[in-house]
């Protein structure tokens, strides 16, 4: 008899170990160890997976990861890991992880493949001098998967949250000086968010285009509820409905079927609201047999004192049959 599969995903939360505060390191792995085994995932992204220094010059290697999953089914699990796309390694902080049971046999990072980096001229934010570049600001890891019954396109993704992003002249440090210039930095945080959905998008297309029945799935971070414009993006689903084709090729929010009281995966001041994402292809979404989000004891990232044991996020887990 046929045994189903589990794809998760979970933001770690700036995962990093110190040498200077290894007790804090131990309480975070005390408290995620336990959670990554009951997710029991069969394909597992991550997202905040700091990495950490060797010495002078030497790439930075996931040494904190290693030792979180030490003991674990996933120290065996085949890797892929994002990179600075200026050094082509490791970057310090938040870094994605797609790890697989089954072997990764291609992966891809995307930054600004589909949509260019564009230039706005100062001007518009009221300064002098160079223009403003708008670029993303972390990779989306594509990675493909030789799953037995048919192979899995993850794309794993973390979007800038929707807090304003610094102009030149202000912002820095979290410190605005005009409420016209907080406007701008969130603007520019709006397009960054909205331009990397759609580069997404595109690359969706691109694998229906050479596989109509391909099963995908992206998953992660996306800083989004479903009715945000990122989401929309991203599922494809137009407003004025359309032909087939438009429906073949949208995606599923598989986290919908949860009822509206558990929905949720992080919560801000009192606010359950829903962040992380598993969105699939038609394939992929009629397999399903379940989903679960496990926020039973999410505290609030509001109002947290002190350095946090866990995660602020909780891990979102989708159930499918094997065919």
């Amino acid at each position: 008899m046929a045994t189903g599969w589990r794809l998760a995903t979970f933001n770690l939360e700036s995962f990093d170990e110190r040498a200077s505060e290894p007790q804090a390191f131990a309480n975070r792995v005390a408290a995620l160890q336990p959670l990554l085994m009951q997710v029991d995932a069969d394909v597992f992204c991550l997202q905040e997976v700091n990495a950490q220094e060797q010495g002078r010059k030497q790439p930075r290697v996931f040494q904190a990861l290693d030792h979180l999953l030490a003991g674990t089914p996933y120290s065996r699990f085949y890797r892929s890991h994002s990179v600075n796309p200026h050094t082509m390694r490791p970057s310090d902080v938040h870094n994605l992880v797609t790890l697989s049971r089954w072997p990764i046999v291609q992966t891809q990072q995307l930054v600004h493949n589909f949509i260019p980096a564009w230039r706005m001229p100062a001007s518009n934010f009221g300064a002098a001098g160079a223009d403003v570049e708008i670029c993303f600001d972390r990779p989306t890891l594509v990675s493909e998967i030789a799953k037995p019954g048919g192979a899995l396109h993850i794309l794993n993704m973390h979007l800038r949250a929707p807090r304003a992003a610094p102009l030149p002249q202000s912002g820095h440090g979290g410190h605005w000086t005009t409420n016209a210039d907080w406007a701008r930095g969130f603007y520019i945080a709006a397009l960054k968010r909205q331009g990397q959905a759609l580069e997404a998008r595109l690359a969706i297309d691109a694998i229906l285009d050479s596989d109509a029945g391909a099963r995908i799935a992206v998953c992660g971070d996306l800083n989004a509820e479903n009715f945000e414009t990122p989401l929309r993006i991203l599922r494809g689903v137009p407003d004025e409905g359309g032909p087939a084709l438009l429906a073949a090729r949208a995606l599923t929010a598989l986290e919908l079927r949860l009822p509206q009281q558990r929905r949720f995966s992080v919560i801000h001041d009192r606010r359950p609201v829903l962040l992380d994402h598993i969105l699939v292809s038609n394939s992929l979404e009629s397999d399903c047999t379940g989903v679960e989000i496990l926020n039973e004891e999410l505290a609030d990232e509001a109002h947290v004192i002190g350095p946090v044991a866990g995660s602020l996020h909780a891990p979102l887990i989708a159930k499918f049959r094997s065919k």
